[in-house]
């Protein structure tokens, strides 16, 4: 069950992907990527 603010946290969340794409020019699933990949790596590096 999603409470209030878990909702504004998805939106401005969403909205902050959505300018990053924008700014840099690239597909906001790659910036979605990058940061999902920081938060359970810690990193962004290539894994081998």
């Amino acid at each position: 069950m999603q409470t209030a603010s878990t909702n504004i946290c998805e939106r401005l969340c969403n909205k902050f992907i959505r300018d990053i794409s924008f700014l840099l020019n690239i597909p906001q699933p790659t910036v979605s990527g990058i940061i999902t990949r920081w938060k359970q790596l810690g990193t962004t590096a290539t894994q081998p």
